[in-house]
């Protein structure tokens, strides 16, 4: 029996005031328990979509259904059906743990006796019972996102939307809330989830849609998606004293090994060149032997098997760490107006 679409979204459009034009035809489908990822740096479109989603946003055009709803026809079915952990973490530092999930619940239209009893429930899977009593402007930044997610589940939503859930967190916290979340969706919630992480959406999501500029360059499964990339990865960066001097020498690298069998393709990343190499272990000594007898110098050469770094490298010809990465696509789009350059 095939599974029901949690998430239906065809040719989404969304122009931001100045003409930003933020998403250029979205579509996907997201089906009922499913771990879904879009993976994209800032200012790509993702967190414009969860938004769009959870009702925050008015789409522009494109078809839109949530758990079945329109959400701008019954915007209020939708949020029934949702929970929406965001970027900034939205807490009651002077509520203790516990209150503060009791209070989210009742403005979810929960009795007080059920709120206490999913608020216990909630506190008892994020390990946070022992200081639900604490004020929460003493929890750590870990905690805090945990208390966090637990807010946007008091009311048992089918679907959760997490933009950006472990920016800023210790690696430990990190893998907390990794592991969280993993059971969360092993009880059945539908996730969806925004990051520029590569480890977090390939550790979490059965399938990830990488978006660049507005759009969806690429979607399947972390293992396919980087099966595509084809052999291993070599990458190499050049000596120099300036930017202008390790171009040329990575020109010249460029010129020597791109008519080579062995290397299927080549990508300029930063300081260096990625060279997709069907035999890595074969192929990585003789390009280093070819560079140096050539009198190209090489400052570290690397070889790893296709990461989805390498698959945003090979669909945009561009890395995540290149593109912008500070503010959303909505702040973003607002700096035209004010004057301002984009950073």
């Amino acid at each position: 029996m095939a599974l029901q679409e949690m998430v239906s979204v065809e040719d989404l459009v969304k122009v931001y005031p100045g003409g930003v034009r933020a998403l250029a035809g979205v579509s996907f489908a997201v089906e009922a328990g499913e771990f879904f990822g879009f993976l994209g740096p800032n200012g790509a479109g993702k967190s414009t979509t969860l938004k769009i989603l959870a009702t925050l946003l008015r789409k522009t055009s494109g078809r839109v259904l949530v758990a079945g709803h329109d959400p701008d026809r019954d915007p209020r079915a939708v949020r029934r059906s949702v929970g929406f952990a965001m970027q900034d973490v939205g807490l009651d530092d002077l509520s203790s743990g516990r209150d503060f999930l009791v209070l989210q619940g009742i403005l979810y239209g929960l009795s007080r006796r059920d709120a206490r009893r999913r608020a216990e429930d909630l506190l008892d899977l994020v390990g946070l019972v022992s200081v639900a009593h604490r004020k929460v402007g003493t929890y750590s930044g870990g905690m805090r996102r945990r208390i966090d997610l637990m807010g946007a589940l008091m009311h048992s939503p089918p679907l959760l939307f997490l933009d950006e859930p472990t920016t800023g967190l210790d690696p430990q916290s990190r893998l907390a809330i990794w592991d969280h979340l993993v059971q969360l969706n092993r009880r059945g919630v539908t996730i969806i989830l925004t990051s520029q992480m590569m480890d977090e959406v390939d550790r979490l999501c059965q399938r990830i849609a990488i978006v660049d500029r507005g759009a969806i360059v690429a979607l399947d499964s972390p293992r396919a998606l980087k099966a595509q990339v084809g052999g291993d990865v070599v990458h190499v960066t050049f000596k120099g004293d300036s930017a202008p001097e390790q171009q040329a020498h990575a020109a010249r690298a460029l010129a020597l090994v791109e008519a080579r069998d062995d290397v299927e393709a080549v990508s300029q990343v930063d300081g260096g060149l990625a060279f997709q190499v069907r035999n890595g272990a074969a192929a990585a000594p003789d390009l280093l032997r070819l560079l140096h007898e050539s009198m190209v110098p090489v400052d570290s050469l690397s070889l790893a098997s296709p990461t989805l770094e390498d698959v945003f490298l090979s669909y945009t010809g561009r890395t995540i760490r290149s593109e912008e990465t500070s503010g959303d696509e909505a702040a973003q789009s607002l700096r035209p107006l004010l004057g301002l350059q984009r950073r």
